[in-house]
């Protein structure tokens, strides 16, 4: 009765989960504390409202976010208006019709905000604005995972007992996929320190707000994949088929372009020109991303690995790239070739997830599909003898993330596999072995162990 009534209560929660009754958890194994924080600090007081510096940080170690950048969104608690906004802007302003002078910036109960371009103006600045909502991932480039904008506030409370803060936080990216949580005061607030160091100020009151992300909320389909190579066998395992979608020109026409087509260059210069659609070369994996992992060479006491990241979406640059990749002997690398490197350590101690990103001006971009639409490097691992084996797909990485996605991996089963490995292979291995053998002998005129080993002439 208990295990009836048990599973009953699973399934009516799984049923909720799908409707949205239930609040989905963000949970990321590789980064686990991982979010995005937003820093609400009030800096002063004015006769209708007060002055905040509003700030996003990107505390995910790998997870960036990329152009068309962030929107920020919220609704007032009572019935505020912005009056002025420098670093960032309202998309809307709303109706501000009652308002015969000084119109507000915004007087939208839902306001949505973003970030300002770079090479806006010096007037309308703030510190850490003006990067078109660009956010690198706090490992990558830190100094550059934070955005700020500062608001005044009209309409409002003007004490600390009479200030609301703002409710229903939303963060939009290039689609879904975060959840912000409810606003929390923060005891004592901020504190902020003079450029000289040699004076500290007070917010009067501070607000946390942090946003988690969820691949199930973004449902986003995959945007990567990953193939697979090595010296010791000449089998190239590539993408699984469908891996981003299937090939469909017939019902959906434009949906991907065959790089040598008469019609290329007015596809891709098209309509959909500067939209964040991809548009990508016609593969059989039809992912605007493929991951190459080839294990290159076997020395005594070394391995090599070759990675190749390669775009085949002629729509849009990646810059600030990174990748993150699971392999158990990433305990035991020693040299990576032109990638910056550092290892997430999710499981404490051990070290079995790296995550790779371009060196600034060097490989930092990666173009579009093209001649120049790829980057690569070299791993050089220590082999462990108590673990290492070129056997049963131990060479090949357990998992692969491009920006934050999960990338598609191959069946275990189709790995490259050693040749030995195969009844058929030792055979003909060893027939070519006798036949090398019995022609030496021949060769030597050693007619008696010709005759017994290798058949009479």
């Amino acid at each position: 009765m208990a295990a009836t009534l048990l599973l009953r209560l699973s399934a009516a929660v799984a049923i909720a989960l799908l409707v949205g009754r239930v609040p989905s958890a963000a949970y990321d194994p590789l980064d686990p504390t991982g979010n995005i924080t937003i820093k609400w600090d009030i800096t002063q007081w004015t006769s209708d409202g007060y002055v905040a510096a509003v700030s996003i940080y990107n505390y995910q170690k790998y997870r960036h976010i990329q152009a068309p950048g962030w929107h920020l969104g919220w609704v007032w608690a009572k019935k505020e208006i912005i009056w002025t906004m420098l670093g960032g802007q309202a998309v809307e302003q709303g109706d501000c019709s009652r308002f015969k002078q000084n119109i507000p910036h915004c007087c939208k109960t839902d306001p949505v905000t973003v970030d300002l371009l770079p090479g806006a103006l010096l007037n309308v600045q703030f510190a850490n604005c003006c990067k078109g909502g660009v956010l690198n991932s706090w490992v990558q480039d830190p100094f550059n995972a934070v955005a700020s904008f500062q608001i005044t506030v009209g309409r409002s409370g003007t004490s600390n007992r009479t200030v609301k803060a703002p409710t229903k936080f939303t963060l939009d990216t290039a689609g879904p996929g975060y959840t912000c949580g409810v606003p929390q005061k923060v005891d004592p607030p901020t504190k902020f320190i003079s450029p000289d160091g040699r004076r500290t100020t007070q917010a009067h009151v501070t607000w946390n707000v942090a946003c988690t992300y969820s691949q199930f909320v973004a449902q986003r389909g995959p945007t990567c994949c990953v193939s697979l190579s090595s010296f010791y066998n000449d089998t190239i395992i590539d993408c699984p088929k469908c891996s981003c979608g299937c090939q469909n020109n017939i019902t959906k026409p434009g949906s991907c372009v065959e790089g040598n087509s008469p019609y290329f260059a007015s596809v891709v210069n098209g309509s959909g020109k500067g939209s964040s659609a991809p548009l990508v070369q016609c593969t059989p994996h039809m992912c605007p991303i493929r991951v190459h992992w080839h294990v290159k060479l076997n020395y005594r006491d070394y391995w090599r690995v070759k990675v190749t990241i390669t775009n085949w979406n002629y729509r849009m640059n990646y810059s600030q790239w990174n990748l993150v990749a699971q392999h158990p002997n990433f305990e035991n690398i020693t040299t990576i070739f032109s990638f910056n490197y550092k290892a997430l350590n999710p499981h404490g101690v051990i070290n079995d997830t790296a995550m790779f990103w371009g060196v600034k001006y060097y490989n930092d971009l990666l173009m579009v599909a093209g001649p120049e639409g790829n980057v690569q490097s070299e791993l050089l691992f220590r082999k462990d003898p108590s673990t290492f084996t070129f056997r049963k797909g131990w060479a090949f990485p357990r998992r692969i993330y491009f920006n934050g996605e999960s990338c598609v991996m191959p069946p275990p089963d189709a790995y490259p596999v050693l040749p030995d490995s195969s009844p058929r292979l030792k055979k003909t291995t060893f027939l070519i072995l006798s036949i090398a053998v019995c022609a030496v002998v021949a060769f030597l005129h050693n007619h008696f162990v010709l005759d017994k080993y290798c058949g009479k002439s």
